[in-house]
């Protein structure tokens, strides 16, 4: 995120003697992206980042997906899936492409290790629960609602308050930004944009560890899940500046566009990445046109799937679906309200959904275990009885 924020200590310029009480050098790291051609930070470590004790290849990034089937509309009950492990080794993959990778995790434990992703940027989405994600930027809590993007490198872990969480997790190769039409060229937000730098928060407070002892990060990179030991505790920050960090942002705080009549999907675009991009769909004054059906129309996405994951309320153009359902309407064929639907909205002033929309831009393949929790009759629930 283009802002700029420092915690902890730091020298006076970049690239110059450091040292700590003892007269020993901290260790500079500058963490950059686009090969230090676009954001970055540098963070001053008690103990060289490299110095890795041990390292091997735990196992392969699931990757199973089902032979392509006919083209039809999805529908993936996931509050079927059992809590499960912690929340990385507990997610359920549902959907992915070579730009990114769906699934939710709810985790029954805090992570024992630490973690980092060295593919790309992650998005979690807290559906319920609450926690703090420690980091070596510092520690971020988080509540429902809220949004957390952990950019590429970052070593994290994720720490539940109880084991009534539940995260939407979106894994990507690329990067996580807001949208370009709502920043102006030096990267602030503008005026009509739906949201502002008042609403994204990033680490609260930075804790440098110097702790010893045996500590693992898994690292995800090339396809492989990694061990690295370390016999320091790999948060030992004692300082950063810049415009690198894990953020997060709730989406209660999205500001819907509205008008006299239907609005396009893109005024509730949130996030970009490559090939793809994130939308919040949140409670909203309906259209106003006197005539106006606030139902979307049929439509078809000629260029990219479309993923919804619902979070809650009554969502006005869909039948059978829950909360924690993922339905995806694949590109080639169109799709819209079911049956009645359109109806039911005309003279409606307002609705309280609250939903994720992802949009790719590539096609996206199904994982081969998700038969279990899937609806088979969806793809049929707009023929009219």
């Amino acid at each position: 995120m283009p802002y700029y924020k420092q915690l902890g200590k730091i020298p006076k310029k970049r690239h110059t003697v450091f040292r700590k009480e003892d007269g020993s050098l901290f260790r500079e790291q500058v963490m950059g992206t686009k090969g230090f051609s676009s954001l970055q930070s540098i963070l001053y470590h008690h103990n060289p980042p490299t110095s890795m004790a041990e390292t091997r290849l735990l196992q392969k990034c699931n990757d199973n997906y089902e032979e392509q089937a006919a083209l039809a509309p999805r529908h993936f009950w996931t509050n079927r899936l059992e809590k499960e492990k912690d929340a990385v080794a507990g997610r359920r993959y549902i959907l992915g492409n070579e730009d990114l990778t769906i699934g939710t995790v709810s985790p029954k434990e805090s992570m024992s290790y630490f973690y980092r992703n060295s593919d790309g940027d992650e998005v979690l989405f807290v559906h319920y629960g609450s926690g703090k994600i420690e980091s070596m930027f510092g520690t971020l809590t988080y509540t429902s609602g809220d949004y957390i993007v952990i950019p590429v490198g970052t070593i994290y872990r994720v720490i539940p308050d109880s084991d009534d969480n539940k995260l939407l997790v979106i894994e990507t190769t690329s990067w996580i930004t807001t949208p370009k039409r709502y920043r102006n060229e030096f990267g602030q937000l503008l005026e009509h944009s739906p949201f502002c730098e008042r609403d994204i928060h990033g680490p609260e407070v930075l804790e440098s560890h110097v702790e010893e002892g045996e500590y693992e990060v898994r690292t995800k990179s090339r396809g492989h899940i990694h061990s690295h030991i370390y016999h320091h505790h790999p948060l030992d920050v004692a300082g950063w500046d810049g415009y690198l960090f894990p953020w997060r942002f709730n989406i209660s705080d999205f500001e819907p566009i509205t008008g006299r009549i239907h609005q396009p999907p893109p005024v509730h675009q949130t996030f970009e990445g490559n090939n793809f991009v994130i939308c919040s769909f949140v409670p909203r004054l309906y259209d106003y046109h006197p005539e106006a059906i606030p139902a979307p129309y049929y439509h078809s996405n000629v260029d990219s799937d479309e993923v919804l994951y619902y979070v809650e309320g009554n969502f006005m153009s869909r039948k059978g679906v829950e909360e924690g359902s993922i339905t995806l309407h694949p590109a080639g064929i169109p799709h819209g309200p079911h049956p009645g639907k359109v109806e039911d909205s005309i003279g409606k002033k307002e609705t309280i959904e609250l939903a994720v929309m992802i949009d790719t831009f590539r096609p996206l393949k199904v994982f081969s275990d998700t038969q279990p929790i899937e609806d088979q009759n969806y793809k049929y629930s707009w023929v009219s009885k």
